[in-house]
């Protein structure tokens, strides 16, 4: 059986280069999901130990923690999904699965492709899979559509605000420069510093138990949590594609 990996305490090393020929080749596809995982493996070197050690310092973040749960496995239980009633988090996740066709585990197998920790046995690498497969979920609680390269470059920007890992920033930045270009790129640039102005000011996410976040109403969720409705997405969205109004239920769920 082999040795399991070792994660570095204090790794520093940044490939700015890299994140960058990887940030490019994902705004010309954006699909080609991937390339995120290369810009966090190139950029957020000791993101997962500085958001570990603050999860320790929550209450809340403690039992987390302590229980240790692989969210993947959890995110892939269709009966466990099945119990949450209509109108809570967990079942707008349910919707947000059939909807897209998205899996908890799609994320984990695009990120293997990434020769780094994230499978050690080591509380760091635990916290960078538990923000991985959490990504979904804050699309969910945010409105970002996932399916929109828009929505994901704003819970990009929300992301950053909220781990503070110079991956995130960086394709944020870089993918509101490059917008500024393209018609409505004014739009969108407001887009985008918009979700990174919700992600300061929402509740520190991490440290919630997913549990009982997916039992709560939705609606009451974002309240507590203070997540504020993506209204100047909304509005992008619309310029970019030339749709009709939709409702932010149509957009959140």
């Amino acid at each position: 059986m082999a040795m399991a990996e070792t994660v570095p305490a204090t790794a520093t090393k940044r490939d700015w280069r890299g994140a960058l020929r990887a940030v490019n080749a994902l705004l010309a596809d954006p699909s080609d999901t991937v390339q995120v995982f290369r810009v966090m493996a190139a950029l957020n070197a000791g993101t997962s130990e500085r958001n570990y050690r603050r999860l320790l310092s929550t209450p809340e973040g403690g039992r987390v923690a302590y229980a240790r749960v692989e969210l993947v496995e959890t995110l892939m239980d269709k009966d466990w999904l099945a119990q949450f009633a209509p109108g809570t988090v967990g079942a707008a996740y349910r919707a947000f699965l059939e909807r897209t066709g998205f899996s908890a585990d799609g994320l984990a197998d695009v990120s293997a492709q990434i020769p780094r920790e994230r499978e050690a046995e080591h509380p760091y690498a635990w916290f960078g899979r538990r923000e991985r497969d959490i990504h979904d979920v804050w699309h969910v609680l945010t409105g970002y559509a996932a399916e929109d390269p828009l929505g994901e470059l704003c819970l990009v920007a929300f992301s950053y605000a909220q781990t503070r890992g110079l991956g995130w920033g960086f394709i944020a930045l870089v993918g509101a420069l490059k917008g500024l270009r393209r018609p409505h790129g004014v739009a969108v640039a407001r887009a985008v510093w918009e979700g990174y102005s919700h992600g300061r000011k929402a509740h520190w996410l991490h440290n919630e138990d997913i549990a009982t976040l997916f039992a709560e109403p939705l609606d009451a969720a974002r309240t507590r949590l203070n997540i504020a409705r993506p209204a100047r997405y909304e509005r992008a969205r619309l310029m970019v594609r030339g749709a009709a109004p939709t409702t932010q239920s149509a957009v959140a769920a």
